[in-house]
């Protein structure tokens, strides 16, 4: 129904193939890369590396040069560390995502590192070593790249490496695969002291051209940018090879222990449980939910090594940092576990899960860890279903939806030729709860009005619907844009997509008139963010005629739509809300016509009237659940509203006895404010009944007509 494909992430690569026996391409092209400075070619090195999720994931990894520049204090030439900073994206990122550092003084901080015990401290004295008043903050990775005694460094988390790296014997399967060429150093969190550590071994072994880290990815090195880059991708390829023909004939996971739902089953129990969830794991701050159960997702949960490999957890710092220590395994039998019995269950499943994650927090916590963050769980895997997350924002929940099943193609690999293992807990939360984290954590941004929120917007490729879609993404909500019109929808949705993310903007083509697309649009709704808190109820048509031209065609058309249609939407809604158990937010687009009557309109104004009422009814029913309903009643907004394309506009023009040009000024003038209404006020009005700024709103009606005395609603 929506337009998109669940299994597609940013990069053009299936999610199914990021560890898979196909080898990588080289991709480097000299024609390109010999026109480059030395930053640009930096920043290419990057975006190759970084568009292949079989290398690194989204946001891990980084890259580095170092470059001779001039400085500009001295006009000396001085050599430069140009690595990734802190936040941003390899397959994305530009030059202003590094951070550029005077290497004289990257080396002199050697002089005063006090040891492992105070390695932390050292991040405070890295932007004293900024070049050129460089805003891009520095990160903890900093040292790793400063202290390896070579120009071009790189450093990825391919799924390949660490299933050698998560191996129990990681160590001797590396020297097996790859002799002196690669090292192995044991499990170290990154900061000052692992910095050090890649100095000594590169000085130790001169020969080899990377390093293995226990537990945490690959580093690798050149002197030239090609060769830093080509070694990154053999020592991949060399991996993935030697896996393959380690594991042929064998089983993943042990084989299976069940098996996959069909795909319309599968939609249809995880959007019911996705909603449930939501609404638990909502209380303190809205989550958006994503499903995936893709070829690799459906593998692992049809395992019969489900359980105990989800019970050791992630390896990869970035991993678990996406994911938390551990996922929640729904207790689902396919085929023969009753649906409604584990909707039943969650609650209790959730508080075991939120009950042992405070156990691990007050086990392993410091004297002074951060306070426990929320104790909900990301992942939830389901036998024979999928996989499901939720995060803040859906960006959030898809991208730690891959983190997870990196770690899946991990374990995949991991437990084939070794035997898999998890970071140690402590490990894991010095890595959750460290610091240097939590300052990251404080510095993000304040959370936009509607950020965790998903409005479904009926009519949405219209003046009015497009508007208010726009409002609430600029306030951080998901919107799912509804309307009978493909075309136009597709074009609104494209638009959408194109300012605020496609992780933002679903569309689905629905006549809110017929119960099956109604009940169907939802459900789908569920399943792409995992459910809805807002509904903007906007479809509508316009007809006009004397009483006597009135055909029952016409007046059913405007019945259905205007009030049958407004009811169908409320009704699917209320169902989410309740299930959601976190109340929900109706706002009805009527119609000043809903108050005042107008002529030759009788089969319009009267539908109208109906969806005015029946949002009063719906404030009195939903009051106690904290379901809001209120009412924007707009009138004569002309510019980008779809019902005065058609007839509407020549028979208003012919009710009033003028030309259809003079249409806006009519209305204008008389408004008692002299002012036209734009489908940006409506809009505006729409965002505030479903804001928190009228969260003790409800059963209003909110004129937006520039005034007018027939209907003043007192």
């Amino acid at each position: 129904m929506f337009n998109e494909e669940t299994t597609d992430n940013n990069f053009g690569v299936t999610m199914t193939d990021s560890m898979g026996s196909s080898r990588l391409s080289s991709l480097w092209q000299d024609s390109v890369a010999d026109t480059m400075s030395e930053a640009e070619c930096l920043v290419y090195r990057s975006n190759l590396l970084g568009s292949d999720m079989r290398v690194t994931n989204f946001g891990g990894g980084n890259t580095s040069s170092k470059i001779i520049q001039t400085d500009p204090l001295t006009g000396q030439q001085v050599e430069v560390l140009w690595v990734k900073g802190s936040g941003g994206d390899l397959g994305t990122m530009n030059a202003g995502g590094f951070s550029t550092l005077y290497m004289e003084k990257l080396n002199g901080l050697k002089g005063i590192y006090r040891g492992p015990a105070y390695e932390d401290e050292m991040v405070s004295y890295l932007p004293h070593c900024t070049f050129n008043i460089n805003p891009r903050a520095a990160s903890i990775d900093t040292p790793l790249h400063a202290y390896v005694p070579r120009p071009f460094v790189d450093h990825m988390h391919p799924d390949a490496i660490i299933a050698i790296a998560a191996s129990s014997d990681s160590k001797a399967l590396t020297a097996e695969i790859f002799g002196d060429t690669i090292g192995w150093l044991p499990w170290k969190r990154p900061g000052f002291e692992l910095g050090l550590w890649l100095e000594k071994f590169c000085l130790d072994n001169p020969e080899a051209k990377g390093v293995i880290l226990a537990s945490h990815g690959l580093f690798t090195w050149g002197q030239t940018p090609k060769e830093c880059y080509q070694t990154t991708i053999d020592t991949i390829n060399t991996a993935i090879g030697w896996l393959d023909a380690r594991s042929a004939g064998q089983q993943p996971f042990d084989g299976p222990a069940c098996v996959a739902l069909e795909p319309a089953e599968r939609a249809e129990i995880a959007s019911a449980l996705m909603v449930n969830i939501r609404g638990l794991i909502s209380a303190d701050s809205r989550k958006i939910g994503h499903f995936d159960d893709s070829d690799a997702v459906l593998e692992f949960v049809c395992s019969t090594k489900l359980a105990p490999l989800a019970a050791l957890g992630t390896s990869c710092p970035d991993h678990f940092l996406r994911t938390k220590i551990r996922p929640l395994l729904v207790d689902l039998i396919p085929g023969k576990t009753d649906v409604a019995a584990i909707l039943q269950g969650l609650t209790t499943t959730i508080a075991r899960y939120r009950a042992e994650y405070a156990d691990y927090y007050n086990t392993c916590r410091r004297a002074d860890s951060p306070a426990m963050r929320d104790p909900n769980p990301v992942i939830f895997l389901v036998p024979g279903v999928g996989m499901i997350s939720f995060a803040k924002d859906k960006s959030t929940a898809r991208i730690s939806s891959e983190f997870y099943i990196n770690a899946i193609n991990v374990m995949r690999g991991a437990s084939m030729v070794s035997t898999y293992q998890g970071l140690p807990t402590q490990e894991a939360f010095d890595i959750e709860y460290w610091l240097l984290e939590e300052a990251k954590l404080q510095r993000q941004p304040k959370a936009k009005s509607l950020a965790g929120k998903v409005a479904f917007v009926t009519g949405g490729a219209g003046g009015i619907g497009r508007a208010t879609a726009i409002r609430m993404l600029h306030e951080g909500a998901c919107v799912v844009l509804a309307d009978i019109d493909a075309t136009t929808l597709e074009a609104a949705e494209q638009s959408m997509s194109q300012d605020f993310g496609h992780d933002f903007v679903r569309s689905v083509v629905m006549d809110v008139a017929d119960e099956d697309q109604v009940i169907a649009a939802y459900r789908a709704v569920a399943l792409a963010y995992g459910g809805v808190d807002i509904l903007v109820s906007n479809a509508g048509l316009a007809s006009s005629a004397p009483i006597e031209e009135t055909s029952l065609a016409l007046w059913d058309k405007n019945i259905s739509t205007l009030a049958t249609g407004y009811f169908l939407v409320s009704r699917e809604a209320f169902k989410l809300f309740r299930a959601q158990g976190v109340g929900g937010n109706v706002v009805f687009v009527a119609s000043k016509n809903g108050l005042a009557a107008s002529p030759n309109a009788a089969a319009y104004c009267t539908a109208k009237a109906a969806e005015i009422h029946l949002a009063r009814c719906l404030a009195l029913e939903g009051a106690e659940a904290q379901i809001r309903v209120n009412v924007v009643n707009p009138d004569a907004v002309l510019r980008g509203s779809k019902i005065w394309t058609g007839s509407w506009k020549q028979e208003r023009a012919a009710a009033y006895n003028m030309k259809t040009d003079d249409l806006e000024e009519h209305y204008r003038k008389r408004s008692l404010l002299k002012q036209s209404v734009f489908p940006e006020d409506i809009a505006e009005a729409v965002y505030f009944l479903a804001s928190e700024m009228s969260a003790k709103s409800t059963g209003n009606i909110l004129n937006v007509d520039a005034g007018n005395a027939q209907s003043f609603t007192r």
